[in-house]
């Protein structure tokens, strides 16, 4: 950690990013690091290419949060979180290469180990907890803003404490972030206690998509952009749908299928998804992810694809075989 914590104290322009499509512990760690190198007087930017899902818009200063990054902006330092891979942030990942120093801090097993400095532990319960020891490590103060974020990074990756991944650590770093002012009912209220009317009817669509395998260890749960048209959503409604297809009574792996707008008019031979995918434990989704370009843990894990939907599921099905 010392050539990372070096390499931050002598930086004056730093870009932190995470990765697209973000989950609530690319955000937090996105806001808890930016927060910190603000309060070290660096020049800052926070970078995520999609929407921030409307659950974690609650946290202080997500609005500093921008989609946007030109070619050149001057920075000598580019802190890149959570991302297995630095093509995790989206197209401005060549760009983003090209900045003198890469940072890689994340918690996937699966890591590529891309970037001039790494910090990649796969027995941290999440990349919020990695961000926590650097902001130890810089002997900065966590104010109320930045404990929010760490709490709420540590709390959407474990599952609320339920994941395989849950270790002291989470619970540890949890109770001082309490101590110093998080309230944790106002966080789960914020991140579990409300959706929208437009949201449930997706979730509606969804689950009638529900298809399970032959031998019921594997349920494929489908998404598509006529979907949110039609229910007037955004992708970032889909946050924690796949839960429902995971906790399906015997299934062993479950699949959410998400349709992505890729710029080009629209083909039934060739569209772009998204394909997350959750385990129960008995299964390792993040070799299957990799053997499909992707990469996660064990239990969650997630991949690129560009096929027809009848293929893909045709893909994913032949998974079930095996299981």
């Amino acid at each position: 950690m010392i050539p990372i914590i070096n390499q931050i104290k002598k930086s004056k322009n730093i870009l932190v990013a995470s990765h697209s499509d973000p989950d609530g512990d690319a955000v937090s760690s996105l806001l808890a690091m930016g927060l910190t190198l603000i309060y070290l007087g660096k020049k800052t930017t926070l970078y995520n290419y999609s929407s921030i899902p409307a659950v974690y818009r609650f946290l202080p200063s997500v609005e500093c949060i921008i989609d946007y990054i030109g070619p050149s902006n001057g920075y000598d330092t580019a802190m890149i979180l959570d991302c297995g891979d630095i093509s995790r942030v989206g197209p401005a990942s060549e760009n983003i290469s090209r900045i003198p120093v890469v940072i890689n801090v994340d918690h996937h097993v699966s890591n590529t180990g891309f970037g001039d400095l790494q910090l990649v532990d796969p027995d941290a319960c999440s990349t919020a907890e990695i961000v926590y020891r650097i902001i130890k490590a810089l002997k900065i103060r966590i104010d109320r803003g930045i404990a929010t974020s760490i709490y709420t990074g540590i709390l959407t990756d474990t599952g609320s404490f339920r994941f395989s991944n849950t270790n002291q650590a989470a619970f540890a770093i949890s109770q001082e972030m309490t101590e110093l002012g998080v309230e944790p009912y106002n966080v789960a209220q914020q991140v579990f206690g409300t959706y929208s009317l437009e949201r449930i009817k997706l979730l509606n669509l969804a689950l009638d998509s529900l298809e399970i395998s032959e031998n019921g260890k594997l349920s494929i749960m489908t998404v598509t952009n006529a979907m949110f048209d039609f229910t007037e959503t955004q992708p970032e409604d889909v946050d924690g749908m796949i839960n429902y297809a995971r906790r399906i009574q015997d299934v062993k792996v479950a699949a959410l299928i998400q349709e992505q707008g890729n710029g080009r008019p629209r083909s039934e031979n060739k569209r772009r998804f998204h394909v997350s995918l959750r385990s129960d434990g008995s299964v390792d989704v993040a070799a299957i992810a990799g053997a499909f370009g992707g990469g996660g843990h064990p239990s969650a894990a997630g991949f690129q694809a560009e096929t027809s939907l009848v293929q893909l599921k045709s893909d994913i099905i032949t998974l079930a075989q095996n299981l």
